[in-house]
């Protein structure tokens, strides 16, 4: 993906609600593509292979172009696709929830189920937790130890983010502004070191924002 900011997960997480004694335990895991989230759910299944139901859905991909749902034996329309909406509804991406059911003995209803498996979704997610991910390019500052003090500073200063120094003959700084702005700040390191700064990009890479 190369969004520059998406709502994500950020680990696994379990969480069990009951509802009229029936147990709906949501999982949810960030995932990166389509066979990442189906293996996720088999392992579920596999975990759960005694309860009544595990019912599931899943959003993949930059534009969500991968999506699926299952009842998995509830009502049409009374689970998965509920389960869906929660991941929507949250604006989340990368992200596969199971709801996995242990009939409790009363009929819930299609109105109860559809509440039922939305509140199971929402818990998975909010064990999860959830988060943004930002997009930042690596940006490597070489300048002269001259330069070192009045760099560090005006990095400070502005708030950008730094992933390391390596200290040679010379400073080696691997600095990370988010994306939009690497071309920006590269013309910023130029005029701020006279241009005696040697300027190079790096890899892109995702970082949790305001971590």
């Amino acid at each position: 993906m190369n969004l520059v900011r998406y709502r994500t997960i950020r680990q696994e997480g379990t969480e069990e609600v009951v509802i009229k004694k029936s147990r709906f335990i949501g999982h949810a895991k960030p995932v990166e593509t389509e066979e990442e989230a189906i293996a996720f759910i088999e392992e579920i299944k596999r975990q759960h292979r005694s309860a009544t139901h595990n019912c599931s859905a899943y959003l993949v991909g930059e534009r969500d172009q991968f999506q699926k749902a299952s009842d998995d034996g509830e009502p049409s329309g009374t689970a998965g696709k509920p389960i869906l909406e929660v991941i929507k509804n949250k604006g989340l991406k990368n992200v596969a929830v199971v709801v996995t059911r242990y009939f409790g003995g009363i009929m819930l209803g299609a109105g109860g189920l559809v509440r039922a498996y939305t509140d199971g979704a929402v818990a998975g997610i909010e064990a999860a937790g959830e988060i943004v991910r930002v997009l930042h390019r690596e940006v490597y500052v070489d300048v002269d130890y001259t330069w070192y003090g009045k760099l560090e500073n005006e990095l400070h200063g502005r708030a950008v983010r730094v992933g390391g120094t390596d200290f040679t003959d010379r400073v080696i700084v691997r600095c990370l502004p988010e994306e939009p702005e690497a071309d920006a700040f590269i013309a910023w390191m130029t005029d701020l070191t006279q241009g005696q700064a040697v300027l190079s990009k790096g890899d892109s890479v995702y970082y949790i924002e305001g971590e």
